[in-house]
């Protein structure tokens, strides 16, 4: 069965050809991976006496699952001549080997509480189809079915990628599972679809923000210091760290207390981490031969942040505790690919774009607009533990209104923002002409945008915290990272009431939008898609006809409106125009009735610049159209003089008349 299912994923309807098919990238593409039960999501719990030898056997369940993928992709040929090659050679191998481990989980915990039931259910994977089809024929080829330029050097640089080579079985990032095309979504493709819950009167509407970089000091490792405690390259993909500078799997609580940090304020040493984001260029990274980076299938050139921004928000309806020291929350799902996304909380967008959020697809940005990954994190905490067993259950999402489960009390809701300076790949060819991005991923995850996540670790000061939670509660604005409105200084307490009710479609955690009175980006027009030619757009550019690139939107010859004050409050630092505005429309109106779909009468999106690699310079702001064209008043102005003139020389000839009459 296995074979069966690995032939029809990767045969592409070619008839004969190996069961890895050669991908528009010029390598080849993995059309099948292996799924298995999570056992560690099902694990909620295990007495704290055996955790630690839980945790490392959970790492070893997932460094089992990652070898056997690499020798299922490296297997195509004897898989095709040998039905039950995948069967005897890997998957029944894999179930002893997870079935010898799920024993081992089973007696640590049965040494200090009840032996848990069932895990031996959970011992056997199996092989599926990867949805990453086989490319049609002639992709990557012009109309006279000649390869395009470039070709040929483009795909010897990626077969070096990760210093591995595609005729010796590489089922690296460059040369085998992922991303693909169909991995990528034109964001203005997407209809805006981020709304707010409504604030209540108890809700804490301040804003506290730090400031920690964007790791351009270059902290990588493959650890995880909280789903695998003790085990090297327990992520099996690079991770970037910006805070605490003392992160990685060996790091004790003492060690990240007495640790040096990348952030402003230095009673801030919390950590902060998410897998690296790689341009699929060819190129070799520090890792590109070790396991976590081009072994495991993570190749090419790591892409350091242009801006991080890490906000702590209130609640719509409570006011929030402080979080307990150390505590720890990943949010999202590094499987989500194989688990389902019940634990999937990825958001992709572009900056401009921002009230469109992509799950499950990587945006392809216009020219002058930049990729951003953004994570709202958990924000109920059941106020007694700082992890859990499955490093899940001891926080929970608040509800589309702002509530949180019974038993679990608001805390402040970390926010994070990174934006990246990368182009739109080129799908046509593959990605020759400008390179695919994506994630760092569990092998057999296949760089899934929908695998996206981020951890964090909370090592303020208590003092700090205190501070953070009376800002919040406050309604002021606070922190190292944040910048005051014209006329306020930070910490004072925004004038502006809550924001009005939202639509459906909220997700669980998500906070209100707000609307800085100054924004510091502030795009007036929708940023031009590449042209043919290439003409004016970015390195790289191919001016493809839009059916697989980022489309220019329908131009529009008005100016886009000015933003106008936000109902809710000024808790921002930067706030972007609806790129989508048509003429007629205000404001980014949906509808044409010059109000947004959620009744706002404004389509924004939000986030702060706290962190950035180069601020950019604020593009220019286009004029009102009423500037400069001349209205009544400014006749008035200018025509009275005139008039006055006019009532002078007739009062002379009346004058003149009757002197001579006389």
């Amino acid at each position: 069965m296995a074979a069966n299912v690995y032939a029809s994923a990767t045969d592409g309807g070619s008839g004969g050809e190996p069961a890895q098919t050669r991908s528009g990238t010029g390598v080849r593409t993995a059309g099948a991976t292996i799924d298995c039960p999570d056992v560690g999501s099902r694990l909620t719990s295990v007495p704290e006496q055996a955790r630690t030898e839980v945790d490392k056997e959970l790492a070893l369940l997932d460094e089992q699952i990652a070898k056997a993928y690499q020798r299922l992709s490296e297997s195509a040929q004897q898989i095709q001549q040998d039905s039950g090659f995948a069967d005897n050679a890997i998957m029944n191998p894999l179930r002893e080997k997870r079935g010898a481990t799920l024993e081992r989980i089973a007696i640590a915990i049965d040494r200090v509480g009840d032996r848990p039931e069932g895990l031996d259910a959970l011992a056997a994977c199996t092989v599926r189809d990867s949805g990453n089809q086989a490319p049609e024929p002639g992709e990557g080829q012009d109309s006279s079915g000649e390869e395009q330029p470039g070709q040929e050097q483009d795909q010897g640089g990626q077969e070096q990628g990760n210093g591995q080579g595609q005729g010796q079985g590489n089922n690296g990032g460059q040369a085998g599972n992922g991303p693909v095309a169909a991995d990528f979504a034109d964001i203005t493709s997407v209809q805006p679809n981020v709304n707010s819950p409504r604030q209540q009167g108890n809700a804490s509407r301040g804003t506290f923000a730090t400031s920690c970089g964007v790791n351009e000091n270059g902290l990588f490792n493959s650890d995880n210091i909280i789903a695998a405690p003790g085990v090297t390259n327990g992520a099996h993909h690079f991770h970037d760290y910006v805070g605490n500078q003392a992160n990685n799997a060996f790091a004790s609580d003492q060690d990240l207390a007495n640790a040096g940090t990348s952030c402003d304020d230095q009673g801030d040493k919390s950590s902060y981490y998410w897998p690296v984001l790689r341009v699929q260029n060819g190129t070799q990274e520090q890792d590109a031969n070790s396991p976590g980076g081009g072994i495991e299938g993570n190749a090419g050139a790591i892409v350091t942040p242009k801006q991080v921004t890490l906000d702590f928000v209130g609640n719509p309806r409570d006011k929030v505790t402080a979080m307990p020291r150390l505590l720890r929350i990943i949010t999202g799902d590094a499987k989500a690919f194989v688990n389902g996304t019940a634990n999937a909380n990825a958001s992709w967008s572009c900056t401009g774009f921002e009230d469109r959020q992509l799950k499950d697809k990587y945006p392809l940005c216009p020219k002058g607009s930049d990729v951003v990954r953004s994570f709202k994190f958990q924000s109920c905490w059941d106020g007694r533990n700082i992890d859990s067993a499955n490093h899940r259950t001891h926080v929970a999402f608040a509800d589309a209104s702002g509530a949180c489960p019974s038993g679990f009390r608001p805390i402040p809701q970390l926010v994070q923002r990174i934006v990246y300076d990368v182009d739109a790949p080129s799908l046509k060819d593959g990605g020759r002409t400008t390179p695919l991005f994506a994630v760092d991923s569990f092998p057999e995850q296949l760089h899934k945008p929908v695998t996206d996540h981020g951890d964090f670790i909370n090592v303020f000061d208590e003092d700090l915290m205190g501070e953070m939670v009376d800002c919040i509660n406050d309604g002021r604005k606070c922190g190292a990272g944040a910048e005051a409105e014209p006329g306020e200084k930070p910490g004072e307490e925004p004038s502006q009431e809550p924001s009005q009710e939202p639509g459906a479609g909220e997700e669980p955690g998500e906070e209100p939008t707000k609307a800085p009175e100054a924004p510091q980006e502030q795009p007036t027009r929708t940023p031009d898609a590449p042209k043919d030619g290439n003409a004016g757009g970015k390195p790289g550019d191919t001016g493809n006809d839009g059916k697989d690139e980022a489309s220019n939107p329908p131009a529009t010859d008005k100016p886009a409106p000015e933003p106008e004050p936000s109902d809710s409050p000024a808790d921002e630092a930067e706030v972007y125009a609806t790129p989508s505005a048509k003429s007629g429309e205000q404001g980014g109106s949906k509808d044409g009735t010059g109000e947004d779909s959620d009744g706002l009468g404004q389509s924004q999106a939000v986030g702060t610049a706290t962190s950035a690699a180069a601020t950019p310079a604020a593009p220019p702001r286009t004029e009102p159209q009423a500037v400069g064209s001349g209205n009544l008043a400014d006749t008035g102005a200018q025509l009275w003089p005139a008039a006055a003139g006019a009532v002078l020389v007739l009062a002379g000839f009346v004058v003149l008349r009757r002197a001579r009459r006389s």
